[in-house]
């Protein structure tokens, strides 16, 4: 049995304290905020409370798979590729993960040295290593699908491995990219303990894939940034297919701008409410989630990223990539996004006239414009940047406001340089957010170019009942990387479900 309550953020705050919640979500719709809470009752009618077990929770039981008869590789230890592992143990399959980065604690040095514009490593960066592009980048866990299988269950593994209880109810759930290394780790360590092998700094070629394939099934879970197997699949006759996209940029306001704005707050308003704690303490800093349609495409926030921060995201040299994240706690200062535009197979030619009409257009897309972003700001990772509503009218920003991105910034007008398919809906897209939120266009705010890596540009197509590659049966493309998956919670579970269609056959 269950119990939905609306409270203030001051109940809520106390109702979550004592009792055991399984879902909050925050409705700030009015000026008046509220907090949805859903709690568990017990057989009399009665609130669990918080220290009481799970109910409904069936802990793993995983399988010692040292000397199993059946083994499965699988390409890439990210999100997808953990998950699937985990589930073959439980089904007593071994699992032989290949990922060409390196493991958590290595790639964080790497990180540094790319935050410090020192170097980039190519293979051990924000997209390449253990845990994927989502371990260095907010950790959220949100997927707005409902049909791919036990999203619950995806969260009750991630609290297994040491993700707060939170993850369990929240409706926009967070883990943290200070605390997602400590949790694939131990994901890992698991997956080794009991007969699993995972080899780091292995990337895989043509000719060995071309004998994996012979010799039984191999889970394909790459990121969507993996733009060189791409072209290694496409050499072996790989069934891949063009797909949509988006690229724009990546804007940072103030948090406290955004608190205002988001929780409908007047200027200088110290977000206090009544009580000893302040709203921010109770309810956290305000996100946001914005869509407008400007000619005939989408112009959206993607992957808003909280009292976060702006990191370079790119895996190539003479390219420039941003992402944002977000630590546990979400208490920097600044409120980063993704702003993107929609880009569909048709509109390629727009973006880059020598894009082509093979599968391989939308890569070459992206890197187009992410040479030009390189170009504009400089090696191995300063972003082109301008003043929000300098973007907007047309006009060089003169100097830059401060922001959390830590390799530099260089002032760069993008509103002339970016294709015009993508700052011209980008421009709209601003104005039309801001008569919604009126103070969101303003020169306080900066944005940084490129936001390129939304989703992957490339599907492999697959069999929807047995997951199999069109073109070769033994190969089971999930994830992010084959363009069935959007973010951690929805990879995850497609490397669940292919993982099980193996266990099962």
């Amino acid at each position: 049995m269950q119990q939905i309550l609306t409270l203030t953020p001051e109940q809520a705050y106390h109702i979550t304290e004592q009792y055991r919640v399984v879902k909050r979500s925050i409705d700030a719709r009015q000026r008046q905020l509220k907090v949805n809470v859903t709690l568990l009752l017990d057989e009399n009618g009665h609130p669990i409370t918080k220290g009481a077990p799970l109910p409904l929770y069936t802990p793993p039981v995983w399988q010692d798979v040292h000397n199993a008869p059946r083994h499965v590789r699988i390409i890439g230890a990210g999100p997808a590729g953990l998950f699937a592992a985990l589930t073959l143990i439980e089904h007593g399959v071994k699992p032989i993960i290949y990922e060409r980065g390196r493991e958590v604690s290595e790639r964080k040095k790497d990180i540094a040295q790319l935050n410090r514009n020192v170097s980039l490593d190519a293979e051990s960066n924000y997209c390449f290593g253990e845990g994927g592009a989502g371990t260095f980048s907010d950790g959220k866990l949100f997927s707005r699908s409902k049909k791919r299988g036990n999203m619950q269950r995806v969260m009750e593994l991630f609290h297994y491995f040491g993700a707060p209880d939170t993850v369990l109810y929240e409706t926009h759930a967070h883990i943290g990219s200070d605390k997602l290394p400590t949790i694939i780790r131990a994901m890992r360590e698991c997956i080794i303990e009991h007969g699993g092998e995972v080899h780091f700094g292995h990337q895989v070629g043509e000719n060995e894939l071309r004998q994996w394939l012979g010799e039984g099934p191999v889970i394909l879970a790459i990121g969507h940034s993996a733009h060189d197997t791409y072209r290694m699949l496409a050499n072996i006759g790989v069934a891949l297919q063009t797909k949509g996209f988006a690229m724009g940029v990546r804007a940072e306001h103030p948090q406290a701008l955004i608190n205002r704005l988001m929780y409908h707050l007047d200027k200088g308003e110290r977000f206090k409410v009544r009580g000893e704690r302040g709203l921010i303490d109770l309810i956290g800093n305000a996100s946001y989630s914005l869509v407008t349609q400007v000619q005939g495409r989408g112009v959206y926030s993607f992957c808003m990223c909280p009292g976060g921060h702006m990191v370079p995201a790119t895996s190539s040299a003479e390219a420039c990539v941003i992402n944002g994240m977000s630590a546990s706690h979400r208490n920097s200062p600044y409120a980063n996004s993704g702003i993107v535009v929609q880009i569909n197979p048709e509109d390629l030619p727009a973006i880059y006239a020598e894009a082509g009409d093979d599968p391989l257009a939308g890569l070459r897309a992206q890197e187009y414009v992410e040479r030009l972003a390189y170009e504009h700001g400089g090696a191995p990772a300063i972003a082109p940047a301008q003043r929000l509503e300098d973007f907007v009218r047309g006009k060089r920003s003169t100097d830059l406001p401060d922001c959390s991105y830590l390799p530099g910034v260089r002032s760069s007008a993008l509103h002339e340089w970016l294709p015009p398919f993508i700052a011209n809906r980008l421009r709209q897209g601003f104005c039309d957010f801001d008569r919604k939120y009126p103070g969101f266009l303003t020169n306080d705010a900066i944005i940084l170019a490129t936001e390129s890596r939304s989703s992957s540009a490339v599907r492999i197509p697959r069999d929807s009942d047995t997951l199999r590659s069109l073109s070769h049966p033994n190969l089971y493309p999930c994830g992010e990387g084959a363009g069935y998956a959007g973010g951690i919670t929805s990879s995850a579970l497609d490397g669940i479900n292919a993982a099980m269609k193996i266990a099962e056959s």
